[in-house]
């Protein structure tokens, strides 16, 4: 159990049978009254994001996030493969589990698996992927001097705009947070 009083950015929490997970708190001290704690919550499952007001002295059940490394097999119609590789057990989740995380991960890489009481609701991808282009428009030289951008797909079939001068088959830098082009590698 947990006290308003001490709650912090990022810790997770069981209320009204979700899992929240604050992402802003704020003690108040109004001049008249009670103090009371202001919260942003956001529902880890489905990424709804509420608002709920707690007295400093009540308590909520600590939700415990498992993380844990797996890697990304292969996808077979509406199912996701992974495998844990320390004991090599196989896990399939479907695409209502994992929603557009595996958009710039390529088969057998290595992504984080997030369950809470052995339910998994979500997949996080590496922050970084290196992937190869394959296909763009050709860029024109001397077109550079406003920063322009292009659309370009990468091999796992997504869609990321990268400067006119990347060219087919150029391996780039993807922050998979934002979608966005970073480098050439």
């Amino acid at each position: 159990m947990i006290s308003a009083g001490d709650f912090r950015n990022g810790v997770t929490i069981e209320l009204e049978g979700n899992v929240y997970q604050i992402i802003e708190f704020q003690h108040v001290k109004p001049g008249k009254g009670a103090a009371f704690v202001r919260t942003k919550l956001k529902n880890i499952k489905n990424g709804g994001v509420v608002e709920k007001t707690f007295r400093p002295t009540e308590k909520c059940p600590q939700a415990h996030i498992d993380r844990k490394d797996m890697q990304y097999l292969y996808n077979d119609g509406d199912l996701y493969y992974f495998m844990d590789v320390e004991n090599y057990e196989q896990i399939a989740l479907s695409t209502d589990d994992i929603g557009d995380a595996l958009k710039f991960v390529k088969e057998n890489e290595m992504v984080k698996v997030c369950s809470h009481k052995g339910s998994v609701f979500a997949v996080e991808p590496p922050l970084f992927v290196e992937l190869e282009i394959t296909e763009t428009e050709p860029g024109f030289k001397g077109d550079t001097a406003t920063g322009a951008t292009k659309p370009a797909t990468v091999e796992t079939g997504a869609t990321v705009y990268v400067p006119l001068f990347v060219e087919q088959n150029d391996v780039i830098k993807i922050d998979t947070r934002t979608g966005e082009y970073l480098s050439r590698v």
